[in-house]
C-alpha cells in the first residue's frame, strides 16, 4: 500500500513538486515523501481518533469523497504537508499550500479510484486502514473491519444497519 501511494504522488508531482523552482531538484524525492507521509498521517490520525465513518465514507468514496479540497480529512493533509514541507525546504506559507493542496486531493482521488476498483489489486479500503492502524490492535483487525464497512456502505451512506452488522461479524453474530 505504501508503495502504491508513493507511486501515486511521484506521478503527480510533476508540476508540484519536480518543476517548482522553490524545490531544489536534489530534494524532490524527499518533498515526495513528505507529502507522503502527511497523507499516512491523516489517515492513522483519523484510524485512531476512532473516526471510522468518515474515513469510510472517503475511502468507499462515499459523501465523503465528493469535493476532496472541502473535505476536512484532506484538508487535515494538506495542512500537515503545508508545515512539513515549510520546516523541511525552508519555502513560504503560499508556496508549500501551493503544492500540498494541488498534489493532496489528486492524489486522494486517484487513491480511492483505485481502492474502488474491482479490477485492481493494488489496494483496497482494508489494506489502506490496515497500513493506518495496528492491525492487531485491542483484538481487532482493523483491515478487516474496513473491508467489511466498505461493503456495508455500498449505498454510499453508514447508518445504523450497516454499524450493526459490522459489529455483528466481529463479535461472531449476524453479517
Amino acid at each position: 500500500m505504501l508503495e502504491t501511494l508513493f507511486n501515486l504522488v511521484k506521478q503527480n508531482a510533476g508540476d508540484a513538486i519536480i518543476n517548482n523552482p522553490a524545490i531544489p531538484n536534489e530534494h524532490n524525492d524527499s518533498a515526495m515523501q513528505t507529502v507522503m507521509s502527511s497523507v499516512m498521517g491523516g489517515l492513522q490520525q483519523q484510524a485512531t481518533e476512532g473516526n471510522l465513518g468518515g474515513l469510510m465514507s472517503l475511502l468507499g468514496g462515499g459523501q465523503g469523497a465528493g469535493n476532496l479540497a472541502g473535505n476536512p480529512i484532506v484538508g487535515g493533509m494538506v495542512q500537515s504537508a503545508v508545515g512539513g514541507l515549510m520546516q523541511k525546504f525552508g519555502i513560504s506559507n503560499s508556496a508549500a499550500a501551493g503544492i500540498a493542496s494541488s498534489l493532496i486531493p489528486m492524489v486522494m482521488s486517484q487513491l480511492i479510484n483505485k481502492a474502488n476498483d474491482p479490477n485492481d489489486s493494488s489496494v483496497d479500503v482494508g489494506s489502506i486502514v490496515g497500513q493506518a492502524t495496528n492491525p492487531q490492535a485491542g483484538g481487532f483487525d482493523f483491515g478487516s473491519l474496513m473491508s467489511s464497512g466498505s461493503a456495508a456502505m455500498s449505498d454510499g451512506k453508514l447508518d445504523m444497519g450497516d454499524i450493526m452488522n459490522i459489529a455483528g461479524g466481529l463479535f461472531g453474530g449476524r453479517k
